[in-house]
């Protein structure tokens, strides 16, 4: 059995059985809860990952795209009757469109101008969830009660549900992983580390990076439909800017450029704060320390970009060999 499978192997058996496992042994829908939420940050920091560690954007509004999903899964939900099935797939494709017109303008922006463009369009979102209360309800959020019915089956069980979410949320990393270690992902690094050579040698820069934005924007508003689907209630307040500043915190502790570092920061980021609620206050102390010694020691994140993509290469190579006589796709 080749080492690649053996890894995809045992991430599959951490996520499937391993931890519902201890989730069971503990059997509290507090720990479910937690578990639900970890996973669904770390599809949100592996979105952005695509955007602002491949690409290079950095971008300050993906907290709205997110509350974009959650507010169309909620709002299908709530007042037209539909369910996870369609809702699902729709409160992506939402978050994706608002992406398409929101890059339009502001592609050709530079550095930080860009992050300030997104910065703007997020709050804009941000207002109107809280103030459009003919459609959004306003700072009273908006009550779903549908919860996940995945094609005529209710999932109405704790262990149900974190199946499912973990199971969309492992299917929408393997993507990202696939479009970050590519031929696609390296041409999108080539944006971040010089964008006029990239155009020099043909690739259309602007292009490129509307499609990775709205492609990150996709996979947010998966993450927003299924923060709405298991809580069954959102309100502004679970997008506000604070939200976006979070997610890209847990990009850059995990390292810049590396997916797997992206996710442990993820992990990091949601499950400390919870393993150290017995101090109380102080823990937000202790984080930030925490935060602060990972940037001041290791600028390059938890796990950075070359162990990231010497790790893709043992992974993947095997996988993307070249038989004999045939030329090869993937990493030499």
């Amino acid at each position: 059995m080749s080492k690649s499978l053996l890894i995809k192997l045992g991430l599959l058996v951490l996520a499937f059985a391993l931890i519902p496992a201890l989730l069971v042994g503990f059997d509290k829908g507090y720990y479910y809860q937690i578990a639900t939420i970890a996973a669904i940050f770390m599809l949100l920091a592996a979105s952005l990952h695509l955007v602002t560690g491949v690409a290079g954007l950095l971008h300050l509004g993906h907290a709205a795209l997110y509350g974009v999903g959650a507010y169309v899964a909620a709002i299908l939900g709530a007042n037209h009757g539909i369910g996870f099935t369609l809702g699902l797939p729709l409160a992506g494709l939402s978050a994706a469109a608002i992406a398409f017109l929101v890059a339009l303008p502001t592609m050709r922006l530079m550095s930080i101008y860009f992050a300030v463009a997104t910065l703007g369009i997020g709050q804009m979102l941000y207002l109107v969830f809280l103030n459009w209360v003919g459609l959004t309800n306003g700072p009273n959020g908006v009550m779903l009660f549908s919860g996940i019915n995945l094609f005529g089956l209710e999932i109405d069980s704790d262990l149900g549900i974190y199946y499912v979410v973990a199971g969309i949320v492992a299917i929408s990393i393997l993507v990202l992983n696939r479009l970050s270690h590519s031929y696609y992902g390296n041409a999108l690094r080539s944006l971040r580390e010089d964008d006029q050579c990239a155009s020099a040698m043909g690739i259309n820069v602007t292009v490129m990076k509307i499609q990775a934005f709205v492609i990150s924007a996709f996979f947010a508003g998966i993450a927003g439909a299924l923060w709405a689907y298991t809580t069954g209630y959102i309100s502004p307040n679970d997008f506000h800017f604070s939200q976006s500043i979070l997610i890209l915190t847990m990009v850059v502790v995990g390292g810049l450029g590396s997916l797997p570092g992206v996710l442990i920061g993820a992990l990091l980021l949601i499950l400390l704060p919870e393993a150290l609620r017995s101090v109380g206050d102080i823990r937000n102390i202790i984080v930030g320390v925490l935060m602060f010694s990972a940037i001041l020691f290791l600028p390059k994140g938890l796990f950075g970009e070359v162990s990231a993509l010497n790790f893709a290469r043992r992974v993947l190579g095997q996988g993307w060999a070249a038989k004999k006589g045939e030329k090869g796709i993937g990493w030499k």
